[in-house]
């Protein structure tokens, strides 16, 4: 079976599923399954020696971590697209959540972290800031210029704080990496299914 039709079974398993909102266990399984099958063809085996490949914007397909899920179950809110934007250069991630409202109560939750290299396939990754609030309050048009917004030290209209947490145990590895699909696993067990937009 080829990558692009193990790519393809991938795509089908997790269609329906909204990103892992609401998945039965036999969907989980079909799901872990077409992944696992997919990182045996992984093209490129030491990610973190292909800069050109991870940089970018990448837009969450799939993900069993509860932390992100967990913003749709406020009252009045929806989860919109989550992006995860590498700027491997600048050593930082920016993982930015859209929320749907009610009119004028469209919201995004934004993490700020750097990472360094730990190996050919993880990085540890440090949380530096978290920003959430009000799309309209925050200027927010889009994911690149929101992050120029993100870089400046500037507080901005919304909960704006640093995190100074010292004994950070985070890290991501790649663990399939081509074009336009990124798989990761993150240090509490999640899977992240990610496709490349900007």
């Amino acid at each position: 079976m080829t990558s692009t039709t193990r790519k393809a079974n991938l795509f089908s398993a997790i269609a329906p599923v909204n990103r892992g909102l609401n998945m039965t266990e036999n969907q989980r399984k079909a799901i872990f399954s077409a992944v696992a099958y997919l990182e045996e063809l992984n093209p490129t085996p030491a990610p973190n020696q292909s800069p050109e490949l991870l940089d970018g914007n990448w837009l969450l397909l799939f993900t069993t971590s509860q932390e992100l899920l967990g913003i749709d179950r406020f009252p009045l809110y929806k989860l919109g697209n989550i992006y995860q934007c590498l700027r491997v250069a600048e050593g930082k991630i920016f993982n930015i959540a859209e929320i749907k409202g009610l009119p004028l109560l469209g919201g995004l939750v934004s993490v700020c972290a750097n990472f360094s290299i730990v190996n050919e396939k993880r990085v540890k990754v440090n949380f530096e800031r978290l920003v959430a609030g009000s799309q309209t309050l925050v200027g927010y048009q889009d994911v690149n210029s929101f992050i120029n917004t993100l870089r400046s030290p500037k507080k901005l209209l919304a909960i704006d704080f640093k995190i100074k947490r010292e004994d950070q145990k985070g890290w991501l590895e790649t663990t399939y990496l081509d074009q336009d699909l990124r798989i990761g696993r993150g240090n509490e067990g999640n899977l992240f299914v990610l496709r490349k937009v900007l």
